[in-house]
């Protein structure tokens, strides 16, 4: 009963200082709630185990061509094959390629994102479905009928979980034909790897899959491969057991893997695969909360021990009545229970918001992190936490002894502050301006990258420009019928009043990666290259005419494409300004033979005969963060290869030609799919959202962490004038100006502030050694950062040095030695 009693002491005592209370709550709040929403996230992304059946079995298989700058790519069919038979460790592959299809029979057409795969990839992956049932390998081989299963969300979104799509026939249309596909099953809520997909069908439904060159083509790779481990095998010994039969490949086949591009095999676990790009931005984002938990915790014990240290004289007429350590104590712990109880119950609103905020935040780097909720097994954790706080703060405070004279004088004045008392709130402070240092440099480094991105504009208006995904319709057209109906297209929305001009092409820049990816190998004619140099690389971008002035880009030199660039004319092709100078420098690279010179050409549809370049323009990079040099190669889409994007610059605003350019294109045909009409300026601002995030997430942590810090320094230096009345009266008596006073105060605080940038300098200096270790590839931040978080901790710091340094020089001498 005497602890309930010191219990509502406390409440009496804290609310007659309320702002200590508010403060000390907010700040507990600030670091618990922090630490318990990032934890949940961590917790259902990175350690949630997976819905496949055996997951620590379940293995991934990349290989990789670091000479051609290739990290991570795909395999083809041969390779396949080579790999996959008579393995000991590996009971089954399984094989995923990423497709998008028209779907025509399930609502209005459009285009879905698809993947199509063999009939063991389910057996492997270890999914059930939820109704129906998933493919087999009886729904193999080219006189199977098409078959598919809708992934669980799809299933639940667009066909309201109506079960009686089992069975239903579709229209699936690729851009090598269509086919027919009835509905056999839905697949159970799952992680979509290696994409998101809305239906996964067999291999029959993709007539590109079953054509010669797919099959018969080594370096046509576009296949995902995943692993079932045999029982009793392990990791370890199935990549020993894949990366030597994948080394009796590569000998046989020299021409193809040659030995400067270096090519390798690598099998990782489907959990860590999964986690990969996650991985590193979480823990970061937990060490973060971990540090902001850090300066939580040291303003509470400054504020609480500054608190204590004003109490000594009550604390020492209290010992001096009779009171025991025990029961000094367990009232400063009673004092503890309430500031640290208030804290959780604060921490606990706000936690469930922070979780719902950080996953959003994290799906942009894995699919496991959408609809995340608060982990409240957590909750318990952060209470214990909390107890474990208020015992510490309940015994941080030097207590007086139990003979008052060897303890505190029993005065009618002031505080006598210890050195023991000084030294920890000092400690406390630095310690907070060294972790809110380290949040602030990171937070600097990204704000940098977020600048430099948006100082590097498109070498183009991109905010005039829509893009529209319009997706080849093939089922009972010719080729020439096809492209016939894009002509149409680009001629009766460049009549449209508003629409300054239009074209076509295969890929949205920044948004469609199939375009971004497509890289092939090159030769021109009469080139500079040196000795045995491999041929070059090169971005393949097939285009319309009109291209470039509907996006505005210039041409530097030579010509646009023409309405005649069609097939059976002359093969042209335009370069950017960076294949010109890196081929022809100080030369003109018009009017030369380049030919495509990569192996994969040939499957894909792409001639190997000479195209005289036409024409050269700036270079436009979309692959890379920050634009750089950019190797590219613009073709004629109607030579060669698929057009499926419409470009429409406007005279004014491009999204109110939406209506009116759906209405001519449906016009032509009532089932083209017309889908994410966007303009370029935000589709790459949808690109950069992940790097924005980044900045606002850990600008907020350090915005915070830099908050409480300034009032941990403030509150240090108050407490040291209020502390040092009578000396600093003295210093005033005996003559000191109040400016010497003011300037002692500020630079006490600025020596503060200066311990704990020094701290964070040598911490985050060791982290970078630390990191680059296990992150080769991890670019560090410059030193723009680190000056910039030192000078903003300094003037933070002299900020929160200023009024208490004031109140320093205004001290009355005469007052302060009357009340001594």
């Amino acid at each position: 009963m005497s602890f309930i009693r010191d219990l509502k002491i406390a409440l009496r005592s804290l609310g007659r200082a309320r702002a200590l209370w508010i403060t000390v709550t907010l700040t507990l709040a600030l670091g618990i709630g922090a630490n318990a929403a990032i934890f949940s996230v961590v917790r259902a992304v990175l350690l949630r185990p997976l819905a496949n059946r055996d997951e620590d079995r379940l293995l991934y298989v990349r290989q990789s061509a670091p000479g051609l700058g290739e990290t991570s790519t795909t395999f083809s069919v041969p390779e396949i094959q080579d790999l996959g038979g008579g393995l000991k460790t590996i009971k089954e592959l399984g094989t995923f390629s990423e497709l998008d299809f028209t779907l025509v029979g399930l609502g209005a057409s459009r285009q879905i994102p698809a993947g199509v795969v063999d009939g063991n990839y389910f057996e492997v992956m270890g999914l059930r479905p939820v109704i129906g049932r998933l493919l087999g390998p009886a729904d193999d081989g080219a006189s199977a009928p098409g078959a598919m299963v809708l992934t669980y969300r799809f299933w639940t979104t667009q066909m309201h979980s109506d079960p009686g799509v089992i069975g239903k026939t579709v229209r699936l249309e690729s851009f090598e034909g269509a086919r027919s596909a009835t509905v056999v099953g839905v697949l159970e809520p799952s992680v979509p790897y290696p994409v998101e997909t809305e239906i996964i069908a067999n291999l029959v439904t993709s007539p590109h899959h079953l054509s010669a060159t797919m099959v018969t083509g080594r370096e046509h790779r576009m296949t995902e491969v995943f692993a079932r481990l045999a029982p009793g095998a392990t990791l370890e010994a199935a990549t020993a057991e894949l990366r030597a039969r994948y080394a009796g490949m590569v000998a046989a086949h020299t021409d193809v893997y040659r030995p400067e591009d270096h090519y390798r095999i690598d099998v990782k676990r489907m959990h860590d695969q999964i986690n990969s790009q996650a991985n590193t931005i979480l823990w970061v984002l937990f060490a973060a909360a971990g540090l902001l938990f850090v300066i939580a915790c040291s303003n509470v014990a400054n504020l609480v021990l500054a608190r204590t240290v004003r109490r000594e004289s009550e604390l020492a007429i209290r010992s001096a009545l009779g009171a025991s350590t025990i029961a000094l104590r367990r009232a400063l712990l009673a004092e503890s229970f309430v500031l640290c109880g208030s804290g959780v119950l604060a921490a606990l609103l706000i936690a469930a918001p922070m979780v719902s905020v950080l996953g959003r935040y994290a799906s942009r780097f894995s699919p496991r992190a959408e609809g995340l909720t608060l982990d409240f097994s957590l909750v318990w954790f952060g209470i214990g936490l909390a107890l474990l706080a208020a015992v510490a703060l309940a015994f941080v405070p030097r207590l007086p002894a139990t003979d008052a004279s060897r303890g505190f004088a029993l005065t009618s004045g002031g505080v006598r502050i210890t050195g023991g008392s000084n030294r920890k709130l000092r400690i406390f402070a630095v310690t907070q301006i060294t972790a809110s240092f380290l949040l602030l440099a990171g937070a600097g480094a990204l704000m940098k990258t977020l600048f430099v991105l948006e100082k590097t504009p498109p070498p183009f208006d991109s905010g005039k420009v829509l893009a529209v995904n319009l997706p080849p319709l093939n089922y009972g057209k010719t080729p020439q019928q096809v492209n016939e109906f894009y002509r149409d297209v680009r001629e009766r929305v460049g009549a449209l009043p508003g629409v300054e001009s239009v074209s076509t092409g295969f890929s949205v820049p920044w948004r469609d990666d199939q375009g971004r990816d497509i890289a092939l190998q090159f030769a021109v004619d009469g080139a500079t290259r040196e000795n045995d140099q491999a041929d070059l690389r090169a971005r393949f971008r097939p285009i319309s005419a009109g291209f470039f002035g509907t996006l505005g880009m210039p041409i530097l030199e030579g010509r646009d494409f023409r309405d005649s660039d069609r097939d059976g004319s002359e093969r042209v092709v335009i370069v950017s300004e960076s294949v010109a100078k890196r081929l022809f420098p100080g030369q003109s690279a018009l009017n030369r033979e380049l030919r495509w010179t990569d192996g994969v050409v040939k499957f894909i549809g792409i001639s190997m005969e000479p195209r005289r370049i036409v024409g050269v323009v700036p270079d436009f990079d979309d692959v890379n963060i920050i634009p750089g040099p950019a190797m590219e190669v613009y073709q004629p889409v109607e030579q060669e290869w698929i057009q499926s994007r419409l470009f429409v610059r406007a005279k004014q605003d491009p999204y109110a030609l939406v209506p009116a350019i759906a209405r001519t294109v449906h016009g032509l045909s009532p089932e083209q799919p017309f889908e994410q009409a966007s303009t370029l300026a935000d589709v790459r601002a949808e690109v950069l959202t992940p790097d924005r995030l980044n900045a606002v997430v850990f600008g907020g942590f350090a915005a915070v962490a830099l908050m409480i810090s300034v009032v941990g320094v403030a509150g240090v230096l108050a407490f040291s004038v209020s502390a040092r009345t009578r000396e600093i009266g003295i210093r005033m008596a005996l003559g000191a100006p109040p400016r010497t006073i003011l300037r002692k105060v500020l630079l006490e605080g600025f020596g503060i502030a200066g311990i704990g940038v020094t701290a964070g300098v040598l911490l985050a200096f060791a982290a970078a050694q630390a990191v680059a270790r296990y992150f080769a590839g991890l670019q560090m931040p410059g030193l723009l950062p680190f000056l910039a978080a030192g000078v903003v901790i300094l003037g933070a710091a002299v900020i929160a040095s200023a009024v208490p340094a004031a109140r320093a020089s205004r001290v009355d001498a005469v007052e302060a030695l009357r009340a001594e």
